[in-house]
């Protein structure tokens, strides 16, 4: 059932960014002279519809509920950027179309940042070792110890502990980091302890025998999550931490298409060490990247089995990589429609419509191809 509610979750989460997406791309467009014909939640084919007289995006505009439940879009008169007649986007100057096509990006990194300012004032998760703070309005707090992983057949496996469970007091001694539960763990080997942990926010005791030897003697993985907490400057958090993730996500990207280039090329090798380190490379890119099953089916169960701030540091991370995804020059998305735009303007050649068609139709099937590929991988990760 946790896994359901992961998943609607999810589902409902990335619709709204991509709505919000979508409606930056329509209120810029409005605020310039293009005409919105219809701003839509999902995908056709169309559940409901409203013509709405006047809203934030214009007169006349086509409200509608779709089927697909996955994102949403905008509808702009003469998208095509040979259209040339009084309101379509094609009649616009090239910074206008600059302006509407970066607004989506611009919304999601906005988003981004004031879900990370909500963070600094409740509890900000430290991802970054370096990450942005004002010193002298950052409080540390550093939450309780909790369990990662249960090991098969040993004492906490036994005893009924769960992934997340969070250790409060270890035979009489409160526990304040992962060291000091290893070191009591380590002090009452082969003894029989009260362990006091909490559980969905309910406090409860287990009683445990340790097993009585040099290596693990409980049988569990430990973690603990550092937090930091600003008031007054939090916005200033925000936006820096975002900054600071923008460029990560950035870094990031950039190592894994540089792996995956590389790891191709080896493959074809003549030095069977070479292929078979190109096939690692390959593969490494494949595991850290997580398509619709990976993000609906593990990301967001996770991150809402863990707690509500963990659930929206998630969210902020997807609309952080969905502003960066869209402002690569990738055709079929935001910056892909800007790179082509400029490209042809530099190149003085007219951009028609036929011909704007074919590169983006290029550019979907491509990333189509992609979402294939790592859904593959995704299912993969899972039967494993």
């Amino acid at each position: 059932m946790e896994i359901v509610i992961g998943i609607i979750i999810g589902v409902i989460a990335l619709t709204i960014l991509v709505a919000l997406h979508e409606l930056g791309h329509g209120i810029v467009a409005r605020r310039n002279g293009v005409v919105v014909e219809e701003f839509g939640i999902g995908f056709p084919p169309r559940a409901w519809g409203k013509k709405l007289k006047n809203s934030i995006l214009g007169k006349n505009v086509d409200f509608t509920i779709n089927w697909l439940p996955l994102g949403g879009f905008v509808k702009l008169q003469g998208e095509h950027d040979a259209a040339n007649k009084k309101g379509d986007y094609g009649a616009a100057s090239f910074w206008v179309k600059t302006k509407v096509l970066l607004a989506g990006v611009f919304i999601n990194w906005l988003t981004a940042a004031v879900l990370l300012t909500i963070l600094a004032i409740t509890g900000l998760p430290q991802v970054l070792p370096n990450q942005f703070s004002v010193p002298g309005d950052t409080t540390t707090v550093h939450q309780p110890v909790q369990l990662t992983a249960i090991t098969p057949d040993y004492p906490a496996a036994k005893a009924g502990f769960q992934s997340r469970d969070k250790i409060l007091r270890f035979a009489g001694h409160e526990v304040k980091t992962a060291s000091e539960m290893i070191e009591l763990s380590r002090e009452n080997k082969g003894k029989t302890v009260d362990i006091i942990y909490s559980r969905g926010g309910v406090e409860a005791t287990k009683t445990v025998t340790l097993r009585n030897g040099d290596g693990a003697v409980f049988g569990a993985g430990l973690g603990q999550m550092t937090e930091t907490r600003s008031t007054w400057s939090a916005p200033i958090v925000g936006v820096g931490v975002t900054w600071q993730l923008t460029v990560e996500t950035l870094k990031g990207i950039g190592t894994l298409i540089g792996n995956l280039a590389t790891g191709i090329v080896n493959q074809f090798s003549g030095d069977a060490k070479v292929r078979e380190a190109g096939g690692k490379e390959v593969a490494a890119v494949g595991d850290s990247v997580a398509g619709p099953i990976g993000i609906f089916g593990i990301l967001f169960p996770a991150a809402q089995q863990s707690g509500p701030t963990q659930l929206v540091l998630l969210v902020a991370l997807i609309s952080i990589g969905l502003a960066v995804m869209n402002a690569l020059p990738v055709p079929a998305l935001d910056g892909g429609r800007w790179f082509t735009m400029a490209a042809f303007r530099v190149l003085k050649k007219k951009l028609t419509k036929e011909r704007e068609e074919k590169i983006q139709a290029i550019g979907f099937m491509t990333l189509m191809a992609l979402v294939v590929l790592v859904t593959v991988a995704d299912v993969g990760k899972i039967i494993k």
